[in-house]
């Protein structure tokens, strides 16, 4: 064991002997850094090479890594790297400057459009996540409005989400694609049997009163 201890000791001081700072070639390093993996020894040594070879000193988070090298270290980075992507998309997409002037005159457009057809329309802040996903358009050649709609269907636990639905379409027409025990699509008429096996008579529809308390549903 001793005869181990002594060469596992030897062996780390010649380690740390090698790597000497690579730009003063002179002192013993502390440093290396993070972006292009240069080992220095003091902050002016490491501000000459940022200098030198016009480095950031910023790890590349988006680096090739091999499959052999690729470790539990590596998944986490990558997993904090998408979080930090997320984080800056969600940013710019709340940030006012974003959205043109355009795209506010068409929001107004629609609004008034609405109150022409005695519909209390009403939007969610710039950032939320249902603003951005509404494709609610309104044809002025047609004079019609075309719907973003979401179809909750509770008992079956299934969501399914409509684009483009003209505002003259009735629910009966809506609906035949999920519950229509001949018209609905096999698969979907499969996950939402317990509605296409019911007499007609016996499906509500129904929709969620808005501007309610959060724990108050109705």
């Amino acid at each position: 064991e001793e005869k181990y201890f002594e060469v596992y000791v030897f062996a780390l001081s010649f380690f740390l002997l090698f790597f000497r700072c690579e730009t003063c070639s002179e002192e013993e390093a502390k440093y290396r850094c993070p972006r292009c993996m240069k080992y220095s020894c003091s902050l002016l040594c490491v501000k000459k090479h940022k200098l030198a070879l016009s480095c950031n000193g910023v790890r590349d988070k988006t680096a090739f890594v091999s499959v052999n090298e690729f470790t539990d270290l590596n998944l986490l980075s990558d997993y904090r790297f998408l979080e930090d992507v997320g984080r800056t998309a969600d940013a710019a997409a709340r940030h006012l400057t974003m959205h043109s002037p355009t795209t506010k005159k068409l929001l107004c457009c629609l609004r008034n459009k609405a109150r022409k057809c005695n519909i209390d329309l009403r939007t969610l802040p710039v950032g939320f996540t249902k603003r951005r996903e509404n494709s609610t358009t309104f044809n002025g050649m047609e004079n019609k409005f075309y719907w973003h709609l979401k179809l909750v269907f509770p008992h079956c636990h299934a969501e399914y989400t409509l684009k483009g639905v003209p505002d003259d379409k009735t629910l009966a027409d809506i609906l035949k694609p999920y519950i229509d025990p001949v018209e609905s699509d096999p698969v979907v008429c499969q996950r939402l049997k317990i509605y296409t096996a019911s007499p007609q008579s016996d499906v509500q529809i129904l929709m969620k009163i808005e501007n309610r308390k959060q724990n108050s549903l109705r």
